[in-house]
């Protein structure tokens, strides 16, 4: 990658520095890259208190401890199996790695997400856009509360077909001051320069056909 998962564990390390007693850190991550926090935690910050929450009987044990650590780490599924107690447990910071996760605000996870509370919240993504205006709104929601306004208005501006490219000028000029972009020309210049090529496929008349109809029927459920 480009390197958020280490610039987020030099930021932790700085907050334990700066306050030894601040509380445990959460990270929030797929489970598919929970020991690579723990890994990366033990060759970068060797000196951050680590404790995984895995499936398992002992996780319950175990949460009991969070405050003993600087470093708690867990995954979307079982944060929100566990949010009951995590909304009691008060936290320094709460890092949300994949962060898309909570791209849907309707979504049970992305709800029990909201409720944490922390001091610090950041999310790190390599796509905080992936389908609509909304998925920002979200990510926004948890960072920043109510920093994008009411969800109702931000959809009328923003998230429609019609929506004029003047208002998503505004949009990434208000997002600026909180997003922090990571582009390979700046962290890994060893790497080649991406390859793109295009090639166009004409469509048989049957696939016209049902390709501008089912055009047409998102148009009507949009409307």
């Amino acid at each position: 990658g480009l390197g958020k998962t280490l610039q987020a564990l030099a930021w932790v390390q700085h907050l334990v520095d700066a306050k030894p007693r601040g509380g445990p850190t959460l990270v929030v991550c797929p489970t598919s890259v929970m020991h690579n926090w723990a890994r990366e935690a033990e060759r970068f910050t060797p000196g951050l208190r680590v404790l995984l929450l895995e499936r398992g009987s002992e996780r319950h044990e175990r949460h009991g401890k969070v405050g003993r650590y600087d470093l708690v780490i867990t995954n979307y599924a079982l944060l929100r199996r566990d949010i009951d107690t995590w909304r009691e447990t008060k936290l320094r910071a709460v890092i949300l790695d994949e962060a898309q996760n909570i791209k849907n605000p309707d979504a049970a996870v992305s709800k029990a997400v909201f409720s944490l509370t922390a001091t610090h919240r950041l999310a790190l993504t390599g796509t905080p856009l992936e389908n609509r205006p909304l998925d920002l709104w979200s990510l926004c929601r948890f960072v920043n509360p109510g920093y994008l306004g009411e969800r109702a208005d931000f959809a009328a501006r923003y998230d429609r077909p019609d929506a004029p490219a003047e208002g998503h000028r505004v949009l990434a000029a208000k997002l600026k001051p909180f997003l922090l972009r990571r582009l390979k020309r700046d962290v890994a210049t060893d790497l080649p320069e991406r390859i793109e090529e295009r090639r166009d496929c004409e469509l048989t008349a049957g696939q016209r056909r049902l390709y501008l109809t089912r055009c047409e029927n998102a148009r009507v459920q949009l409307h």
